[in-house]
């Protein structure tokens, strides 16, 4: 497990990005609008200054999606914090690690091809991810949820997509 947690602080700093990281442009406490910067890194990137996708990330490395995500897309991602994989039953995170195409899968289906932004996916009844398979989008009030996953903050841009951060690892059914 220390080894595990080890590669995932390495990748992590590896792949970031100026998205979420102070600019030093900006002085401290001063106002300063990150928006143009975040759009301008790709969405690992993105995901990797934002701090709170380690897991993903190294997940992705581990699946090979790296480079696909840092490709033209343009995607959407629906993507699981680290509090989100923690949330799995024991033991789960690392099955997965040791089988890079059941992974790729997981990861796959938490993708929808092209980019589609909040009020797009509010619009929306399900959409076919990745992975082939087709994500359940429902609207109650002011929560969007996708299959049992709460969209925590909407919008997050890249300059090859979208990124909708979840708050729970969504899995295709078998």
């Amino acid at each position: 497990m220390k080894k595990f947690l080890f590669a995932v602080t390495l990748i992590a700093l590896l792949v970031s990005a100026p998205a979420f990281a102070h600019c030093g442009k900006c002085g401290a406490g001063e106002a300063h609008s990150h928006a143009a910067e975040a759009a301008s890194a790709d969405i690992v990137g993105v995901a990797s200054s934002a701090g709170t996708f380690d897991t993903l990330l190294a997940a992705a490395k581990a699946a090979g999606l790296v480079e696909t995500l840092q490709s033209e897309g343009p995607f959407t991602v629906f993507a699981p914090t680290d509090e989100a994989f923690a949330k799995l039953p024991d033991g789960t995170v690392e099955n997965l690690l040791a089988n890079p195409d059941q992974l790729k899968q997981v990861l796959l289906y938490h993708v929808v091809p092209g980019k589609v932004t909040a009020s797009e996916v509010v619009g929306l009844s399900s959409a076919t991810t990745a992975q082939g398979s087709a994500i359940t989008i429902s609207v109650k009030g002011d929560t969007v949820m996708i299959n049992n996953a709460k969209v925590t903050q909407a919008d997050v841009m890249a300059s090859n997509g979208v990124i909708h951060i979840i708050d729970t690892v969504i899995v295709p059914s078998a």
